[in-house]
């Protein structure tokens, strides 16, 4: 049963824009649909479905008559966002971390956990572009040999920091070659032709928040604590597709074979593996696309029931507009639109 009247919230941003175009490309059914962003956006124009809708501020009195909003807003704004949707009984697919953690709100990726967006209670939560392709790679892995400890290492994106850190990449790397100075607007550090080994807030014991992200979600995604986490999280000069290395331990020996044909049947990913013709997932061939691509699967040299491989996505689609939008689709599937 398809939502009649929908809404995004923050539709004039990085990810809004994917969710609208993911909208019109899988063909998402409503009867009316609203453009909703903060007040210096209000009154700019958007074109969808070949016509010319006009920005309107995100309020509470915009929710008024909604009965889908799949939102992408900074944490500080879905904290008011969420409580005015529920008051107004409009069903929230929220893309902040606001509510990721919060023991009443599902953290969903369909590929993994697609149930739990069902036992929502007016919000269903999207999680961090990181956290989200590592747990679609884990997944065939753990139903088939139970992961039991994960080291993983990222390489993100500048696009994860939004439009600001995509002009420190590309501007700073101009600067840079013109042996000019550069003012850095997101990161704290020049990210060009260089590595920032920090991702948000320092946290305990010497991680960050943006690691911290990454082993309470997956734990929350699983539904089991007992997973082990240990993530180092790095920005680096990349425009677009967040790539990570990830060593997997399991309660079985799963074999390099057996892994490759896991990952060839499992939903939401391509194998791309074949290092000696330089076969192998790179973030310029993989932006634009909605899957996560494997390669360089490997056995552990260190562990006998390890296993080594390499992944990257489109942070932008997979880690953020398109997970939100499948999470929708499932809600439609489940009949969950207005009686």
């Amino acid at each position: 049963m398809p939502f009649d009247h929908i809404a995004i919230a923050g539709a004039t941003g990085a990810v809004g824009s994917i969710v609208r175009q993911l909208l019109e490309e899988r063909d998402f059914p409503f009867e009316s649909i609203r453009f909703l962003a903060s007040s210096r956006s209000v009154g700019s124009q958007l074109e969808f479905r070949g016509e010319s809708y006009q920005v309107e501020e995100l309020t509470r009195e915009s929710l008024a008559g909604l009965d889908l909003l799949i939102s992408s807003t900074p944490d500080k704004v879905a904290a008011d966002l969420v409580p005015w949707a529920r008051d107004a009984g409009v069903i929230v697919v929220d893309e902040s971390g606001q509510w990721r953690m919060d023991p009443d709100v599902p953290l969903v990726v369909p590929e993994v956990n697609p149930a739990a967006a069902l036992q929502h209670s007016g919000v269903i939560a999207s999680p961090n572009c990181s956290t989200t392709q590592l747990v679609v790679a884990m997944k065939p892995l753990h139903d088939a040999g139970r992961i039991q400890r994960v080291i993983v290492s990222t390489y993100q994106a500048t696009s994860g920091a939004g439009l600001a850190g995509q002009r420190d990449l590309e501007q700073g790397t101009r600067a840079t070659l013109a042996g000019e100075d550069y003012q850095n607007e997101a990161f704290s550090s020049p990210i060009a032709f260089n590595l920032i080994p920090q991702i948000g807030s320092p946290r305990d014991q010497g991680y960050t928040s943006e690691e911290m992200k990454m082993v309470w979600e997956t734990q929350k995604i699983f539904a089991d604590p007992s997973i082990q986490i240990c993530p180092t999280c790095v920005r680096v000069p990349v425009s677009n597709c967040h790539s990570e290395s990830v060593l997997v331990e399991t309660e079985r020996k799963i074999t390099v074979d057996e892994a490759r044909q896991l990952f060839q049947q499992a939903e939401g990913i391509e194998v791309i593996d074949d290092l000696a013709h330089g076969g192998y997932p790179m973030p310029l061939d993989c932006t634009d696309k909605d899957a996560v691509y494997i390669g360089r699967i490997r056995e552990d040299l260190s562990s006998p029931h390890g296993l080594a491989f390499w992944c990257v996505s489109d942070n932008l689609r997979k880690g953020a507009a398109t997970n939100a939008i499948q999470i929708a689709e499932l809600l439609v599937a489940a009949g969950q639109g207005p009686s």
